[in-house]
């Protein structure tokens, strides 16, 4: 099967919410068939076939799939999983919003999916130095 006719399989499994939540990924084991032309830039870009997906709610729709496999990210529904390419991280915080200070303080971030995320023991920061630039990439 080409890689187009995967990701539209791939789409097609994703069961359909009613504002439920997310997926329970973490629940769903099925067979890996393969790696698919599908990757996320270091800037949160997805691209399919080199080609960057233009279309937000799709991206949104599988931003909801992804897990992390030990060293792999993979899209995974509830009868097919796929691996794809992460270059740094599936998400990139596009706004900060500081509230409060000291010890009391919370770190809210908005990503480019649009989901909103507090920093902390699930969500925590990090800082690596750039391989390429030599400075901080958070």
């Amino acid at each position: 099967m080409t890689d187009t006719g995967k990701a539209v399989d791939l789409l097609a499994q994703i069961p359909k919410g009613e504002g439920k939540g997310l997926p329970p990924v973490h629940l769903w084991n099925p067979t890996f068939c393969g790696d698919i032309d599908m990757r996320i830039a270091r800037d949160g870009t997805w691209y399919y076939m080199g080609t960057p997906i233009g279309r937000k709610p799709m991206v949104k729709l599988f931003s909801t799939i992804i897990r992390r496999d030990g060293d792999k990210y993979v899209l995974v529904t509830p009868v097919e999983m796929v691996g794809i390419q992460v270059d740094d991280a599936p998400f990139v915080a596009i706004s900060l919003q500081v509230i409060g200070a000291g010890e009391a303080q919370v770190l809210s971030f908005v990503t480019n999916v649009e989901d909103e995320v507090v920093a902390g023991s699930e969500h925590p920061l990090r800082v690596e130095l750039d391989a390429s630039t030599d400075e901080p990439a958070p």
